[in-house]
């Protein structure tokens, strides 16, 4: 199955750092997110890739193209040109890079793929600043099984400031930065029929406004509830936290 990335915006809430490079390919830890999303991608099987591209697309592009220059070490012979790669460690992922407008919106972006994604019947989509240790296997399930044009799945993030619970005056829960325990919100992780298609108009598009609020007037948005690790790349705090986690080994998006 097909999976879509989107690689395109100009990540104006991380501006400091996206004035010379795209947010996904922010690093971290050690690895831009987007090369660590495709491997969360990746583990359960799902190596088919379309990384829609837009703002800073030719830096992605670079990257992929001298992607085991940029993390091998190899030896160059300066009379005939040959590389030789000692320790590269090949992937079997098939990429797609595909340019898809400079100002085109998520839904647009999608718009601009429209001839390769009818190709089959289910495709999957997600953002390229956002990590998580969703089973995609199982999200995958859960879409087949419901026969709805299209599931979104609901994570519940970690509150950005501690949360008290308080009954008449006295606090009876205290904890710092908590899983929010109520209200869940767009993960992304992605899966649609290719009908969702028609409910975009064109490059304008916004996904997240007319077409997914079209497909909940036609009853046809079913939810993924994913309680585990998940963590966007929004701001530079947000990175700061993600550099931290990375650490960790494996990271907690690769756990589970």
């Amino acid at each position: 199955m097909k999976t879509v990335i989107l690689c395109g915006g100009k990540g104006t809430r991380l501006s400091e750092e996206t004035r010379l490079k795209p947010k996904p390919m922010e690093e971290g830890g050690t690895k831009p997110i987007l090369r660590q999303i495709m491997h969360s991608y990746a583990r359960h099987n799902n190596k088919e890739f379309i990384l829609a591209l837009g703002h800073l697309g030719d830096y992605i592009k670079d990257y992929f193209r001298k992607f085991y220059t940029l993390n091998s070490d190899f030896k160059v012979n300066l009379q005939n040109g040959e590389v030789e790669y000692l320790n590269s460690s090949r992937l079997d992922w098939n990429i797609s890079l595909i340019d898809t407008g400079l100002e085109s919106m998520t839904g647009g972006r999608l718009y601009h793929l429209r001839d390769i994604l009818k190709q089959d019947d289910t495709f999957m989509v997600t953002y390229g600043d956002g990590v998580s240790n969703i089973n995609i296997e199982k999200l995958i399930e859960f879409h087949r099984s419901h026969g709805k044009l299209a599931t979104v799945t609901a994570v519940r993030p970690t509150a950005r400031f501690g949360e008290m619970c308080i009954e008449d005056s006295v606090v009876t829960s205290f904890a710092e930065k908590p899983q929010a325990s109520v209200g869940w919100i767009n993960g992304g992780y992605f899966v649609f029929n290719k009908k969702v298609l028609d409910y975009i108009d064109g490059e304008q598009t916004i996904l997240e406004k007319e077409p997914l609020e079209n497909l909940t007037r036609d009853n046809q948005l079913m939810s993924f509830k994913h309680d585990g690790f998940w963590q966007c790349m929004d701001t530079l705090r947000d990175k700061t936290f993600l550099d931290s986690l990375s650490t960790q080994d494996p990271p907690p998006w690769l756990k589970g």
